[in-house]
């Protein structure tokens, strides 16, 4: 048999192997193979160090708040502080005005509560009963009522109700109450008679009748021209009767008392 039968075999075998003159492949580096260290990746996905430094610390932050003071109480303590070193001092005459206002407003109260205490007050008018009086417009009693003092003692002149009955005058308490009552022109009292008691008060000679239910006393003038009844409450004084008397004594001549009968 010839020797050109070859095997298939080994034919295939020469094609595949490569020649002497063919280059020798490549060897795959170490490099070039895919890195399956667990480090390595960590470190591939970290950032860089430029960008690891602009990124803040949470504990740096943690401390910048702790420096910077999370307190209300330090806050505002410090606000307050600042305040006042800002604040400008109030200047002597300040501080003497604000402390002297109060007092002035003080004084002038009590001052205005003292005026009003004493200043008269306002009465409603009298109301007077009327009296027989046949004289009330002789010229006895046309000459004493002018001269009559405004004051009696505490006792200041009252308004008469209208219609005031005739030649009458009376005088009250600042705050009102019982009046004195000077009426001119009476008759003669009933209890006036020889044996009545005569008190004289400045040359001027009365006799008196009390009123134990009114508390008051009626004083009258017996020596003038007509009878002239002065009505003075318990209680008032003196002075009432004493300044009536001087005004009747300087107003009116003397004249012989004429009492009654017994």
């Amino acid at each position: 048999m010839a020797a050109d039968s070859s095997d298939p075999t080994a034919n295939d075998r020469n094609e595949q192997s490569p020649g002497p003159d063919a280059p020798a492949p490549a060897s795959r580096s170490s490099d070039d193979r895919p890195s399956t260290d667990p480090a390595d990746a960590s470190a591939a996905d970290a950032p860089t160090t430029a960008e690891a430094a602009d990124e803040p610390d949470p504990a740096d932050l943690e401390s910048d708040r702790a420096d910077k003071g999370s307190d209300p109480a330090d806050t505002a303590a410090v606000a307050d502080a600042d305040a006042d070193s800002a604040s400008t001092p109030y200047s002597p005459a300040l501080i003497a005005t604000a402390v002297a206002l109060p007092v002035v407003l003080i004084v002038a109260v009590l001052v205005a509560a003292f005026i009003a205490l004493r200043a008269p007050t306002e009465r409603e008018p009298l109301a007077l009963g009327p009296v027989p009086a046949p004289a009330a417009d002789g010229p006895a009693c046309q000459a004493l009522l002018p001269a009559l003092p405004a004051d009696l003692g505490d006792y200041t002149k009252s308004t008469l109700h209208e219609p005031a009955p005739p030649a009458t005058r009376a005088w009250q308490l600042p705050d009102g109450g019982d009046p004195i009552v000077l009426r001119c022109g009476l008759d003669r009292p009933l209890e006036f008679n020889r044996a009545s008691p005569l008190q004289v008060i400045d040359d001027v000679q009365w006799f008196q009748v009390r009123d134990e239910v009114a508390q008051t006393g009626t004083w009258f003038a017996v020596d003038r021209e007509t009878y002239i009844a002065l009505t003075v409450p318990d209680g008032s004084g003196t002075a009432p009767v004493q300044l009536v008397s001087d005004t009747i004594e300087k107003t009116l001549p003397y004249q012989e008392p004429q009492p009654g009968e017994l």
